[in-house]
């Protein structure tokens, strides 16, 4: 009964160390450039193991991006969790999640995907259906609830929490591909929190119950 349960997650084991490798890689070489050999060699695995359990390169690509995707829309995800209704001031609480969605921006794993996509996305279109489906959707609609349900509470003026989402990610994550240079300068704290504040000022002014 032992080995019976060791055996699935032994291999379960085996696909992410390939997953996390094939993501590492890929963003560090491009896919072109990467062999599976390569990323063989950095999950600590067979050649083999990769294609028994992908079957091919360009498959690796979509998992390691469905992967990517899906850690990175659990983190932003838990940011969206913390807007709530606290019954004070609604500025602090959105400052606070304007900074944690920005630090998720900024993890250098997101940089990673985004370069990673608009690299392959010529040749392999549906990798942006992957990345809109499993995170960047689920991440919206997440928000766009809470905003609804500040609104219906007489919180914030929001009559479209779909376009009151895209006018704060806009805000939120506008400033940041110039101040960050596509991910080669890591933005300091302070200054995350300063375009978070000026993000949520903007989104008040539009959206604060006056």
């Amino acid at each position: 009964m032992g080995a019976a349960t060791k055996a699935p997650r032994g291999r379960m084991d085996k696909r992410q160390a390939i997953l996390a490798a094939a993501f590492a890689e890929f963003a560090a070489r491009g896919y072109a450039q990467t062999g599976v050999d390569e990323v063989a060699a950095a999950a600590g695995v067979a050649k083999a193991t990769v294609y028994n359990h992908f079957g091919d390169k360009e498959t690796l690509l979509r998992e390691a991006i469905a992967a990517s995707a899906e850690q990175a829309t659990a983190k932003n995800l838990a940011a969206v969790e913390r807007l709530v209704d606290t019954g004070g001031d609604l500025r602090p609480v959105l400052e606070d999640v304007g900074l944690r969605l920005i630090q998720c921006y900024c993890d250098e794993d997101s940089w990673a995907l985004r370069r990673l996509l608009y690299a392959e996305l010529a040749h392999l279109p549906d990798l942006l259906e992957i990345v809109q489906v499993r995170a960047a959707e689920r991440v919206q609609r997440a928000l766009a609830d809470r905003l609804a349900r500040l609104a219906l509470a007489g919180r914030l003026g929001v009559t479209d929490p779909d376009a009151a989402v895209e006018h704060l990610s806009a805000l939120l994550t506008g400033p940041l591909e110039a101040r960050a240079r596509w991910g080669t300068r890591r933005l300091p704290v302070k200054e995350m929190r300063e375009v978070a504040a000026a993000a949520v000022d903007a989104f008040l002014t539009l959206y604060g119950r006056k």
